[in-house]
């Protein structure tokens, strides 16, 4: 039979995957009773994976009301943006301190090999996965652990709007994202080759802040696609 502890570890990926997809409404109180039956599980397990999912932010607890699912406001959104611009700048100034050559110089070939990828296909999901793999491969040159965990609950935090954001770019709203992305992306390694930390610091705050104010704009289209039903 499996171990508890593994069922908890699935029932928390299962959550976890309902967290940022927003299964549940923003601000909605989560009904344990009812998701414990939908999910076939039992109240110990289903406490634990609420309250993992809590301490990541993809929940709330409020005492004596409950879990809730997070927040959709623009506030919210502003203050994850925030957060990853201290998070990214930071393990950006120690890459460009710590990072080895060779390791720059892969990077750099990981970008040049997903180029053709990322301008041509049409899949938003593939896109925003090698956006953020570029990020965080530039994160894990800092050597520091704890800023890549932090990077990447953030990018899976703000990864629903992030992709609303990236769809409505790819229906010709936004027609030179690709240009943009990529002009961004070879901006910040030029700075991280050069060890230039405040060309690199300027050029991924530039990089963040610029999607940060599209990504605002896009909570309105959040709420319309989670509440209005689509024929």
């Amino acid at each position: 039979m499996p171990k508890p502890a593994r069922n908890v570890d699935r029932l928390y990926q299962q959550l976890r995957q309902m967290a940022a997809d927003f299964a549940f409404k923003p601000d909605e109180r989560i009904n344990e009773s009812e998701l414990a039956l939908r999910l076939g599980a039992s109240r110990t397990p289903m406490r634990e994976a609420l309250n993992r999912l809590a301490a990541e932010g993809f929940l709330t607890l409020q005492p004596r009301r409950g879990f809730f699912c997070r927040s959709l406001s623009p506030k919210h959104i502003l203050d994850l943006y925030e957060a990853r611009v201290a998070v990214e700048c930071e393990a950006l100034r120690l890459s460009c301190t710590r990072a080895s050559a060779e390791d720059i110089s892969d990077l750099g070939d990981y970008l040049r090999a997903v180029e053709p990828r990322y301008v041509n296909s049409t899949d938003t999901d593939e896109l925003l996965t090698i956006d953020e793999e570029f990020h965080i491969r530039l994160a894990a040159l800092s050597g520091n652990a704890e800023l890549i965990s932090m990077l990447k609950n953030l990018n899976d935090r703000i990864r629903y709007i992030r992709m609303i954001d990236l769809k409505r770019m790819r229906r010709g709203d936004h027609p030179e994202h690709e240009v943009v992305q990529l002009s961004a992306h070879c901006l910040i390694l030029k700075a991280l080759e050069q060890r230039d930390i405040p060309a690199a610091d300027n050029a991924m705050r530039n990089h963040i802040e610029r999607r940060r104010e599209q990504a605002i704009e896009a909570v309105q289209l959040a709420y319309a696609q989670l509440y209005v039903p689509t024929d």
